[in-house]
């Protein structure tokens, strides 16, 4: 799922390359993308592009006429800059945005489609949009706190939860535990006053840092390439490679249809945390520290 720092970098291009330009038309391939019929799409033909914003994991598109154009992407659709009246690609095309300098192209490779589009009119009915999480980038410590321990969840819920906390999701929350040396399963109101301020810290350092870095890349050319999966992240994707402050082999627990990595030594003292499928796979029998798993490898016979 695109998070806050690859939104940026989306919103960096789009400002540069879109706004200011007219909609000349809008193909809708797959209208199951479609979420809203009143105003029609249509509507927004014709009108100019007048800014972009993040809205959580959305970007929302201001246009003339008090319209606003909201795409969220959801975890695999991606946007495409093309040369002007580009074929929607069959299979993975959902929408094609037409403008006077060229096409901005919405894909979703998966075969769950849940990426949407909606044409809404007025500030207002952007509220809805609006999940309620502060910006972990604006917030102060206190403030983060009082989001952080609102309700007893693991701090990996809590990272992801758009309620809580605004445009972390499943890779950046892997990052912001590796960095502040925090197991993803440990509760929030059980976290000291040093853990939390760990968390805070760790969290903007590693959203400033990747929307830093990502952003720079934006100003360049359009974002092609946007991943989940980047080969310098800490932990995230990277099931049974080395830690790159420890060396130590990265885990993994996976549930329902998402995964937390985390380095054992750097983040849980060593403790391997029960992952389901393994559980049932092995019962009592599955390893529980770092040094029965290399055990089990034989590492150390």
């Amino acid at each position: 799922m695109s998070e806050l720092p690859d939104i940026e970098a989306y919103l960096e291009a789009l400002r540069r390359m879109a706004v200011g330009h007219v909609i000349r038309r809008i193909r809708v391939a797959s209208p199951i993308i479609l979420r809203t019929i009143d105003p029609p799409i249509g509507a927004a033909e014709g009108k100019r592009i007048l800014g972009a914003r993040r809205i959580g994991k959305r970007i929302a598109f201001a246009l003339e006429g008090d319209l606003f154009l909201v795409v969220h992407l959801m975890i695999a659709g991606r946007f495409h800059w093309k040369a002007p009246g580009a074929r929607v690609p069959a299979r993975v095309g959902h929408a094609a945005i037409d403008l006077d300098v060229g096409t901005l192209m919405l894909t979703e490779a998966s075969a769950t489609k849940r990426a949407s589009l909606h044409l809404v009119r007025g500030e207002a009915a952007l509220d809805e949009f609006r999940r309620g999480g502060v910006e972990p980038l604006e917030a102060t410590l206190a403030t983060f706190r009082d989001a952080l321990t609102r309700e007893s969840h693991t701090v990996k819920r809590a990272l992801t939860d758009p309620t809580l906390f605004s445009g972390i999701g499943n890779a950046y929350s892997d990052e912001i535990l590796h960095r502040a040396r925090l197991a993803p399963t440990k509760l929030t109101r059980a976290l000291s006053g040093d853990e939390v301020v760990r968390l805070y810290d760790a969290t903007r350092e590693v959203l400033t840092e990747w929307t830093d870095r990502l952003v720079a890349e934006a100003r360049v050319a359009f974002p092609e390439k946007v991943t989940a999966f980047r080969p310098e992240f800490a932990v995230h994707g990277r099931y049974g490679k080395p830690c790159p402050a420890c060396a130590n082999p990265v885990q993994r627990i996976r549930y329902a249809d998402n995964e937390a990595n985390y380095c054992a030594a750097c983040q849980t003292g060593g403790k391997l945390l029960a992952d389901r499928a393994l559980s049932r796979l092995l019962g009592d029998d599955r390893p529980r520290t770092l040094e029965e798993l290399e055990e089990r490898r034989g590492g150390k016979g």
